[in-house]
């Protein structure tokens, strides 16, 4: 029996965004329900029931900040994507902190579009049944017995370095932002550049080139992404 199309809501108040997205996100096998603002947003997520949103956050009628809380604070899991301007890291960050699974920068591709949304999906999935051991590339990370291997040899982390890893990893693919990382790890009680000190030593352990990183990418002026699994 053939599985659902996964269903995807695309708020945004540009028609030509949409017709775009409506476009190519079919080609790539999904089906497309359309918003141009929150109250038409609201009412496609009673009758439609999508499995994603894709939200602009420049709505006419409410912020879109305010409509991401809104729906988080209601009880809303499934995977929200935003797309924002490239400038916009303030904003970006805003989500991300209210509940945004990942974000999309203006002006972009539907197929970066679309493997976010995969990512997203994926992300989910893992949520509700923790794999223990994480693979990607020739990085894994065994999260039972807490040990980290790089090309079959064992690399030796620091507690903090490895929850910070391990917090990637459970997020793979997903966008941390600094604040998230610091939080979870820290408690809130450290700074950005006592992060950044950490990750540049976690990359020189896995790394195979630290200053062009394959596995814990940098997403400039917002945080971190560990690279998801094939």
């Amino acid at each position: 029996m053939t599985a659902p199309a996964v269903k995807i809501l695309v708020v945004d108040d540009e028609a030509p965004i949409r017709r775009l997205l409506r476009v190519g996100l079919t080609t790539e096998g999904y089906v497309v329900v359309e918003a141009a603002d929150a109250g038409e947003a609201n009412a496609e997520i009673a009758r439609e029931k999508p499995d994603v949103i894709i939200l602009d956050l420049g709505l006419p009628d409410v912020q879109g900040h305010d409509l991401l809380a809104g729906w988080r604070a209601s009880g809303l899991e499934l995977p929200i994507l935003i797309l924002s301007s490239r400038t916009d890291e303030t904003g970006i960050v805003k989500a991300l902190e209210l509940g945004a699974d990942d974000y999309v920068a203006k002006p972009f591709g539907v197929a970066e579009l679309a493997a976010r949304v995969r990512v997203a999906l994926r992300h989910r999935l893992q949520q509700q049944g923790e794999r223990p051991i994480f693979q990607v590339g020739d990085l894994s990370v065994d999260l039972v017995k807490r040990i980290v291997k790089v090309a079959g040899r064992e690399v030796s982390l620091s507690p903090k370095e490895y929850d910070i890893l391990r917090l990637m990893v459970q997020h793979a693919g997903k966008v941390l932002t600094h604040q998230h990382i610091l939080r979870q790890v820290w408690g809130g009680s450290a700074d950005v550049q006592y992060l950044r000190v950490y990750v540049r030593q976690l990359r020189q352990k896995i790394e195979t080139s630290p200053d062009q990183p394959q596995y814990i990418l940098t997403e400039t002026g917002v945080g971190y992404r560990l690279r998801a699994s094939e």
